[in-house]
């Protein structure tokens, strides 16, 4: 059974009640394996693309995820999308939260009448035919699915052709605003990316999920790097919680592997390097919370072995709802306040590779 934290989140320390024990245990919480491999004589995506594996993406792709709804994944994709925009580059912010599209609003635009639903569907056969303008100078949106009904639970060849489509759009950046969960449909989006950003709020049940959805995705990127290998049958084993083979993090999943192929355990432990997420924490409150992201960046690193930096600090911001509620993009009603500059300083790591984390005070 998942953890089910009881105490309230305090307002001086955001792990604190709660506690870094609490974190631990939501850490190695081990999401159920929902969603079989292939069938036997198919052969399963190994990489975050497609079997085809032909090309690069065009342009770096940045997916942003949460875990959990409700964190600000599609404020924040719009926000890093225009601050990246207004930096010269170009664009293109793809809403992948196929069960509940709301991109579109965040730059002040009704819902348009080509999205993916039209792709997903064939009514169009280039995801370019789906790509609408913004308004916004270089920067562009494909609108997430409205009316398809199975688009938030798509095929298995239905991701594939959306992912390698995805990977042929012609833009400097590529954004990603993923749905909430841990289904392997949001992960391989996750993974697709070249970098992939994990918001969170200083809340304790956005931790949790958080940790899960960082275990997950971990899991199968490494059940992906295995392909064809017998060894891949014990990370399927990891991803159920009540596994016989008392693996309960990462690092147990890797060191079992190794016991039972050294050259497969080597090969993985290299694999499970590339795996390096970024973590920004969203709606900061108090200095405590400012704190949060290293914190869980450091538990990470010491209890399942992932290497996740925190990234930065996007303060909570009486502008944001306002601009909302103008139906106005955020980053350009109020790009000088206080939230606006930590998105501006996210999106100039992101787009130059720095590891020092952009960092802004709380606005008092």
């Amino acid at each position: 059974m998942d953890p089910d934290p009881k105490e309230p989140l305090s307002a001086s320390d955001p792990t604190g009640s709660w506690g870094l024990h609490r974190e631990l245990k939501a850490a190695s919480a081990v999401a159920t394996f929902a969603e079989s491999p292939p069938a036997q004589g198919v052969r399963p995506v190994v990489e975050a693309t497609t079997r085809k594996k032909a090309q690069p993406a065009k342009g770096r792709i940045i997916a942003v995820g949460g875990g959990k709804g409700g964190v600000g994944k599609s404020f924040v994709t719009s926000s890093l999308g225009i601050s990246i925009a207004r930096h010269g580059k170009k664009v293109v912010v793809i809403d992948a939260d196929l069960g509940g599209a709301n991109l579109h609003t965040c730059f002040g635009l009704s819902a348009p009448s080509l999205t993916l639903s039209d792709f997903i569907s064939r009514r169009v056969e280039s995801i370019d035919d789906v790509i609408l303008e913004t308004g916004v100078k270089n920067l562009r949106l494909i609108s997430g699915a409205h009316d398809h009904l199975a688009a938030s639970n798509l095929k298995y060849t239905q991701k594939l052709r959306l992912l390698s489509h995805i990977a042929t759009v012609d833009a400097d950046f590529i954004l990603l605003d993923i749905g909430a969960g841990i289904s392997f449909n949001i992960v391989d989006f996750f993974l697709i990316a070249e970098q992939g950003l994990l918001v969170v709020i200083p809340e304790p049940s956005s931790i949790e999920n958080a940790y899960r959805f960082l275990k997950m995705s971990f899991y199968r990127h490494l059940w992906r790097a295995l392909k064809s290998s017998p060894s891949r049958k014990v990370v399927e084993e990891a991803m159920d919680q009540k596994n016989s083979d008392g693996i309960r993090t990462p690092i147990d999943l890797l060191d079992a592997v190794e016991r039972r192929d050294s050259a497969t355990g080597r090969y993985l432990k290299e694999r499970a390097l590339s795996f390096r997420p970024r973590l920004l924490i969203n709606q900061v409150r108090y200095p405590e919370d400012e704190r949060l992201g290293a914190s869980m960046a450091s538990v990470c690193r010491r209890h399942l072995g992932i290497d996740i930096e925190a990234i930065g600090t996007v303060c909570f911001d009486e502008s944001v709802w306002k601009a909302n509620r103008k139906r106005r993009p955020f980053m350009l009603d109020s790009p000088e306040s206080a939230a606006g500059s930590s998105l501006d300083l996210v999106a100039q790591a992101l787009m130059f590779g720095s590891r020092t984390s952009a960092r802004l005070e709380r606005q008092n």
